[in-house]
């Protein structure tokens, strides 16, 4: 048999595995979505990126647990989506104050804190919370636009979130 062949035949098996696990776990993952999430076409996204991570990387679903991972992944998935639907809440409600304060000294120190705080950041992790949570671009954008995994860029945003919040409630003190 050729490496061609047989490639073709490996492919073929993941297909239809994929194909498998679609068929058996598909609407079970669709109600879940429906309970976790606000509407059915936010349901039907989070099943079809579940499915699309699998079909992505099916060396990570574990043969005998891949309703288990599916789930795993969904949940996540649904997380990811609350917190970043948080942040930009938090964001849009603090540029609302912003507009309502009459005293534009005031917003100009707050602007100055919030760079001031920014720079103090090592630059990776100050390249990964800008382009994720002010620009809005996805995690996997962010890792492939910095040449690192999604884990590290998950990381990094977690660790800056955390410097953030010390670094401004440093300046609230002040």
């Amino acid at each position: 048999m050729t490496t061609s062949a047989i490639l073709d035949t490996t492919e073929k098996q993941t297909t239809e595995r994929l194909a498998g696990l679609f068929d058996s776990h598909h609407l079970r993952l669709f109600r879940l979505a429906l309970r976790l999430s606000a509407d059915r076409e936010e349901a039907r996204d989070l099943v079809q990126e579940a499915f699309l991570r699998a079909a992505r990387r099916p060396g990570a679903v574990p043969d005998g647990a891949e309703e288990a991972w599916l789930v795993r992944t969904l949940v996540n998935l649904c997380r990811d989506r609350h917190r970043r639907r948080d942040v930009r809440t938090r964001v849009h409600a603090s540029l609302r104050e912003e507009r309502k304060t009459e005293h534009p000294e005031e917003t100009a120190v707050i602007r100055t804190a919030v760079r001031t705080a920014l720079s103090r950041l090592a630059p990776r992790r100050r390249a990964a919370i800008v382009l994720h949570e002010l620009d809005g671009l996805p995690v996997r954008e962010v890792a492939r636009l910095l040449g690192i995994g999604e884990v590290t860029v998950r990381w990094h945003l977690m660790a800056a979130r955390r410097e953030l919040a010390r670094l401004l409630s440093k300046e609230d003190r002040r």
